[in-house]
């Protein structure tokens, strides 16, 4: 993996840029690694709808579940798919809208200081071995590339918003990624 740091983008990536992030705030920089589970509709997978989504151009009559989140305005920096592909929709540098309300270690909007990294997935499903196969050098790249991020500093969804998610819930091996 490698990360170009005049675009802030992953090489290995697609890149589908999303308009759902902004700027960070001045002299932030990623200090947080979340990672999240998602699947359209919930637990199925394929058919690019998270990549419409993250994009604003989900198909709300495509199924009924995607009424109720049309409007919503979000994205990642990052999304694994079931077979490995790679999805960047934000540049590393800037803030993607992923965590929502959230805090880590007593700091609150982690949007701020995060990247987000989505894998296609459910809260129970297990995750595929080619996620892990890709996730791990993402995670030892990012590291590498961003000193701020310490090793212990890789959360769950639902670490930094507990009771509201639980993503990317008991179907994720942590262990693969330590």
């Amino acid at each position: 993996m490698h990360i170009d740091l005049n675009s802030h983008l992953i090489t290995e990536a697609i890149y589908k840029p999303s308009p759902n992030c902004d700027a960070r705030p001045q002299g932030v920089v990623p200090e947080l690694v979340v990672i999240h589970g998602i699947s359209l509709p919930p637990g199925k997978y394929g058919g690019g709808y998270v990549q419409q989504f993250f994009n604003n151009a989900l198909d709300e009559t495509a199924h009924p579940y995607f009424a109720e989140i049309a409007n919503l305005k979000v994205s990642s920096h990052l999304f694994i798919e079931r077979d490995g592909s790679l999805t960047q929709f934000v540049p590393l540098n800037q803030r993607a809208w992923h965590a929502g309300q959230s805090c880590y270690q007593g700091r609150e909007a982690c949007n701020d200081f995060s990247i987000g990294i989505e894998l296609e997935g459910t809260d129970n499903d297990t995750y595929s071995e080619q996620q892990y196969k890709i996730l791990k050098p993402l995670i030892d790249c990012l590291q590498q590339t961003y000193n701020t991020l310490a090793s212990k500093a890789v959360v769950g969804h639902s670490d930094i918003a507990p009771g509201r998610k639980t993503d990317p819930g008991v179907g994720f091996d942590w262990a693969r990624i330590r």
